[in-house]
């Protein structure tokens, strides 16, 4: 039972993981596409006139139209996701079968609309959840279809890439056989969704009021997705509250908009600030997205590595500050926060329980300061492109919100330190090796990949790395044989076991070279 219950949380974190590639993707391209929308405003050109130049509007306004290309095809990009990062064989041809099961899927739908009846007008449909996905009129489930099509074809792949047929039919078999089997299974599916679409529906409408409760919801979504960080899940809750209706319905010039991220970019990219909608939903829109988050990334973060900086004993505080620094620099440049957060999670699970609490508390003024500071990810560029060069953002409340939730959080961290002694970065009883942090800024990665593999036990007792955005993630056979003072030596921010045979080893961003250094090494 013990090992079900094992299995079913790694394969829901491994699902958390196959949503950050298109997430990825989203992102700089968001970020392109809100720089060119920013220059292309009208008030934009006012300012600066040479924005009025011909040619430079043609190639802002091109770049917009390209950009949008990615936005208008987010469950796509969502089904190749999921698809990758589920399959555990013949990944590619996974990808490939989950594009023909999205396609499938949409038509089988539409085909379905077409013979109840059911099939909206093209004026009406947006307003019966209806609309235009790839040239098909159908069902518009947005980012669950290609969710639904992503795991349908990790699952075929796994189970039939290796199927035998008889000769004569022998060609198809194999890994050929994983797309035509998805085709197959997705017709029934697209049958059965639209009958149980309504019912879902309505019961994600009836418990949005969790998340979408004025002033009070973000607060709760946000402590919520900070406590769901050691488990990984707090990616999957992310794409519920973005993407489903838990996150809300939105009419916007009589279009149905559903989810925070497809209202916000009709707010922000097509409408603008001048709009009527951006003062009546930026504000709540944003404070499940980047500008609420860049609360915790510009200055919650930094408030909790000042305080560990502040607390860490003199003999180490000179290794210190470059660990603390750079954990702090990865959340303001980067959006990654786990780096840190990790570094007392594990020390004091209290404190990590109180430090979601305060970041749901404070996050509670951002809707009423009518803060409209968007996208997905809260870096101080996103800072600049969507604070700064748009109009009506109110940024300087963000400012001063967060200048308030930096100094509680200093406070409240340097206290917890020091009053119940937590062994924070720089307060260690043994003095920390130098030799640990000049490995990373050299980027020795061959070096950092034996340490670790040395710690973990050696080659035979590691039956599987993988890696997320700042974590190998590695199964072992013998926990017991894992020497954590010796992985330390490698220059990592921390350490834990989710469960029992499987443990969490926490580098930032450039776990993705160790991970390919520690693969290089477990095949000599």
């Amino acid at each position: 039972m013990g090992n079900k219950k094992s299995s079913w949380k790694d394969s829901i974190q491994i699902f958390g993981r196959s949503l950050l590639l298109p997430i990825a993707v989203l992102a700089p391209i968001g970020m392109v596409m809100g720089i060119c929308s920013a220059l292309g405003q009208s008030y934009m050109v006012e300012k600066f006139p040479i924005f009025g130049n011909d040619i430079l509007k043609l190639v802002l306004s091109s770049l917009q139209t390209i950009t949008s290309i990615v936005f208008n095809n987010i469950p796509l990009l969502f089904a190749m996701g999921v698809a990758q990062g589920m399959a555990k064989n013949e990944k590619g041809i996974a990808v490939f079968a989950s594009v023909v099961g999205y396609l499938t899927l949409n038509v089988v739908m539409s085909v379905y609309l077409k013979q109840t009846g059911t099939l909206a007008e093209a004026d009406v449909a947006a307003q019966v959840g209806q609309g235009t996905v790839l040239g098909i009129q159908t069902l518009k489930i947005e980012a669950l279809g290609g969710i639904i099509a992503g795991l349908t074809a990790a699952k075929v792949a796994d189970r039939f890439y290796r199927l035998e047929l008889p000769l004569a039919f022998a060609f198809f078999g194999g890994k050929k056989s994983i797309p035509i089997i998805t085709f197959a299974l997705m017709i029934p599916i697209g049958l059965i969704i639209p009958v149980f679409w309504n019912m879902l529906t309505n019961f994600l409408i009836s418990i949005s009021f969790i998340f979408t409760t004025p002033y009070i919801g973000n607060a709760v979504y946000y402590a919520l997705n900070r406590a769901l960080i050691p488990f990984g899940l707090h990616h999957v809750l992310a794409s519920i509250v973005r993407f489903t209706e838990a996150g809300g319905t939105y009419m916007i010039n009589g279009t149905e908009y559903v989810g925070i991220l497809n209202a916000t970019n009709e707010v922000l990219f097509n409408l603008g600030p001048t709009s009527e909608y951006w003062s009546q939903l930026m504000p709540t829109l944003t404070s499940y997205l980047g500008g609420a988050q860049m609360l915790t990334t510009l200055f919650r973060v930094p408030a909790v590595g000042l305080a560990m900086y502040r607390t860490s004993f003199l003999k180490n505080r000179k290794i210190a500050k470059g660990v603390i620094l750079t954990c702090c620099l990865t959340a303001f440049l980067g959006n990654i926060t786990e780096p840190l957060e990790f570094s007392f999670l594990f020390i004091s699970p209290q404190l990590f329980i109180l430090y979601c609490i305060m970041s749901g508390i404070g996050a509670i003024p951002y809707q009423m300061l009518g803060i409209s500071i968007g996208y997905i990810r809260g870096t101080i560029f996103d800072f600049g492109i969507f604070g700064l060069l748009y109009e009506n953002t109110n940024w300087i409340n963000l400012v001063l919100l967060g200048i308030g939730n930096f100094v509680v959080f200093y406070f409240v961290f340097k206290w917890f330190i020091e009053k119940f002694n937590l062994e924070t970065p720089g307060r260690e009883e043994f003095e920390i090796e130098e030799s640990a942090s000049i490995l990373l800024k050299e980027k020795n990665w061959p070096a950092i990949a034996e340490v670790v593999i040395k710690g973990l036990g050696g080659k035979e007792n590691i039956l599987s790395v993988e890696n997320c955005i700042s974590r190998l993630r590695i199964d072992l056979k013998d926990p017991a044989l894992v020497d954590q003072v010796k992985i330390k030596d490698s220059g990592c921010a921390g350490i834990f076991f989710p469960s029992a045979n499987h443990i969490h080893v926490v580098f930032g961003p450039h776990v993705e070279f160790v991970r390919h250094a520690v693969d290089d090494a477990l095949k000599k």
